[in-house]
């Protein structure tokens, strides 16, 4: 099914090169952009399961293969064919996108006794892939105990924060263990569901390699079976046919190719060279999608607004950063509906919880008195900058990186001339993938950063992430005691509405102090082959449990 043309001129009337290429500012006001519709039907028949086939889909090239040594989603995007968890987000094409409802993995139920206790119950017969050392044995309690005690005492997991409640992990039995928490953290469940670091590993892998970067190591209880990797050309994934869901997965085989440049990735889509969209999230660039669709109009679409928020961030704890008249000038510097227009195509004003989340996320004029600082304002930003002492600007540093797409160094370079407007000064600093993901995204750079920060599964963790004093992901070093009281306080709140109010307050409060400089969320396009039955996108690193689910019927 069509959507309906992608923007592709600003209101100035300008093209997106264009723009940046004069550096002009568009100056349109904040607006909601719609879902495009009437979607695909998401009760459409799609026949029984069909068995066998090779799904051929673009992947991406970990920096290495230990969930616990690095956050690059790569890596995590490879290992979800490979590990479980002991919980999951449900998949399927009934899920709507930005739903994220967490349902049993590895656990086939678990119960709260009390505020700080909570204990799973393991499925009983779920295999190892059968590579040694592991051959085939039967997961027990004992390797969930071993996954996590590795996980909260590894200094190099940038991801450890997440469960810092978790005072310890408890063996009941051979099927059975026990969470306690130091206090209550209503969000231990969504946060075990998490594809991203929380996959479950093998005591005896760990032993015999060390750590876990190796491809040889990546041994799990998933879906597929790693057969093959060829650094920077492809890993290639077999069924695992001893995995617990009956029946899957359907296809005999994934092949995760490495497409570095998107020309080449769009150019094999439209060849059936690959079988989804060539973006992540299996999407279409919105600068691509109408001559898409144009040219292929038997392709699945499906829109999605997007839970990753766009951001400035800054180091807070530094001179000018520290002062908030300082960053709400950079926030009323910058045009996101100019920047949405002239670079991403359709997006939407956001708060600090992406605006695809939408149970959660609260509209821009929602924000109460913070709202006013996401208005373009260039005159005003000036103004504060004088007020805080910098009556010229003053000269800082743009980081970006090159490894999420052109669309993002495009964002940046016009970023950097809505801020020259108003007297700041940011060089700009390119930086590879690999090393922003080491060091940048983890709080360790100058001046400012422009990127996508704060995937929300659910709001706790692109909040508590960012903002809470004693976040190791806390990219901005803020430290305000305020703020973190709100986030704790909502951690303790088993009352869902009143944790919901909670949230609200903390978003408010975020846009008055304009620690992160929050932009806009992007629309993405989903696309998939006619042929790819029973496939539900939704923006997750979990691309296993949806190719698990899927059948190829050519």
């Amino acid at each position: 099914m069509e959507t309906p043309p992608t923007a592709r001129r600003t209101a100035a009337g300008l093209s997106r090169r264009e723009l940046l290429k004069a550096g002009l500012t568009v100056g349109t006001a904040l607006s909601a952009w719609p879902l495009s519709g009437p979607q695909t039907l998401w009760g459409e028949e799609t026949g029984p399961p069909k068995r066998g086939g090779i799904l051929r889909v673009r992947g991406w090239d970990p920096p290495h293969f230990d969930p616990h040594l690095t956050i690059a989603p790569a890596t995590h995007f490879t290992l979800s064919l490979v590990y479980s968890r002991l919980v999951r987000h449900k998949v399927g094409p009934e899920v709507q996108p930005g739903t994220f409802i967490v349902e049993p993995d590895l656990a086939e139920r678990w119960e709260a006794l009390d505020d700080t206790t909570y204990v799973f119950h393991l499925r009983q017969g779920v295999k190892w892939h059968n590579r040694p050392p592991l051959n085939s044995r039967e997961l027990v309690a004992e390797d969930v105990k071993f996954t996590y005690d590795r996980f909260l005492t590894e200094k190099a997991n940038a991801n450890r924060y997440i469960l810092d409640p978790v005072d310890r992990i408890e063996v009941v039995d051979r099927y059975t263990v026990k969470f306690l928490l130091k206090e209550p953290y209503v969000w231990l469940v969504s946060a075990l569901a998490y594809p991203w670091s929380m996959w479950i590993i093998a005591p005896e892998v760990v032993q015999q390699f060390g750590d876990l970067k190796k491809p040889e190591t990546a041994i799990g209880t998933g879906p597929f079976v790693l057969e093959r990797y060829e650094p920077n050309v492809k890993a290639v994934f077999t069924r695992h046919p001893k995995y617990f869901r009956q029946g899957q997965p359907y296809v005999d085989a994934v092949e995760w190719l490495s497409i570095p440049d998107e020309s080449t990735g769009l150019a094999m889509y439209r060849t059936a060279q690959i079988d989804c969209g060539p973006q992540p999230g299996w999407a279409v660039r919105q600068q691509d999608l109408e001559a898409l669709q144009k040219t292929h109009p038997h392709l699945n679409y499906r829109d999605m607004l997007s839970i990753v928020t766009q951001v400035l961030f800054m180091r807070t704890d530094q001179p000018p950063f520290n002062d908030v008249r300082v960053r709400r000038a950079i926030s009323h510097a910058i045009d996101r509906q100019g920047l949405i227009e002239a670079v991403w195509g359709r997006g939407e004003p956001t708060s600090a919880v992406g605006r695809g989340l939408v149970e959660w996320a609260l509209a821009v004029d929602q924000l109460g008195a913070g709202a006013k600082y996401y208005q373009y304002d260039p005159k005003e930003a000036r103004r504060l900058l004088a007020d805080a002492g910098y009556p010229n600007g003053f000269k800082t540093q743009l980081t970006v990186t090159t490894g999420l797409g052109r669309d993002l160094v495009d964002d940046a370079q016009l970023t950097q001339r809505y801020l020259k407007d108003v007297g700041i000064e940011a060089e700009l600093k390119l930086q590879e993938y690999g090393a922003y993901f080491a060091t940048t995204i983890q709080g360790k750079f100058e001046g400012l950063v422009r990127g996508p920060f704060g995937i929300a599964w659910e709001p706790d963790f692109p909040l508590y992430r960012t903002y809470a004093a004693d976040s190791s992901w806390n990219a901005g070093h803020v430290n305000d005691p305020t703020i973190t009281a709100m986030l704790k306080a909502q951690r303790h709140t088993n009352d869902l509405e009143a944790r919901k109010q909670l949230i609200f307050d903390i978003q408010r409060y975020a846009a008055e102090h304009q620690y992160y400089v929050h932009l806009y969320v992007p629309m993405v396009t989903a696309s998939w082959a006619p042929y790819v039955k029973n496939y539900g996108p939704n923006i997750t690193f979990d691309y296993g449990s949806r190719v698990a689910a899927l059948w190829l019927d050519r």
